[in-house]
């Protein structure tokens, strides 16, 4: 990881509040869960997006897409395959949303540099909740 993944890594962190989750699950066993789960755990207000989901998880509604959810949306987080990444930038794009962060395994370098190009922050192939619990153990 270069020291500019960190500095976005760190500022989105630190500054971002309003978290949608493509891609979240109802299951507490997977990681589209708990991870949301910690983060909403530590301050952060999660926006479930999944289209085969209602009714609300994590205490809070399941929107089946980015158009549907409330605004501000901070940063997408996104728990799908690599492939399905471009469509989703392209929402968060579209919904004003200002980083783009995809998780531990998913790399999608197209969409990454549409989002680039659209003034987004990119995280790729990294898991918020272990950037988050290392930036907070550094702070100690």
């Amino acid at each position: 990881m270069t020291d500019t993944d960190q500095e976005i890594i760190t500022r989105i962190l630190r500054e971002a509040k309003h978290v949608a989750v493509v891609g979240l699950t109802d299951d507490p066993t997977r990681p589209s869960h708990f991870v949301p789960a910690y983060l909403q755990d530590n301050g952060y207000h999660i926006i479930p997006i999944n289209p085969t989901l209602s009714g609300a998880v994590l205490g809070e509604t399941v929107y089946p897409s980015l158009d549907d959810a409330p605004r501000p949306i901070d940063v997408v987080q996104i728990f799908r395959r690599s492939e399905e990444v471009g469509p989703i930038v392209a929402q968060a794009i579209a919904v004003g949303a200002r980083a783009v962060w995809m998780q531990l395994g998913i790399t999608n370098e197209e969409a990454a540099a549409t989002a680039r190009a659209a003034g987004l922050d990119v995280v790729m192939n990294q898991c918020m909740k272990v950037q988050h619990v290392r930036l907070n153990s550094t702070m100690i």
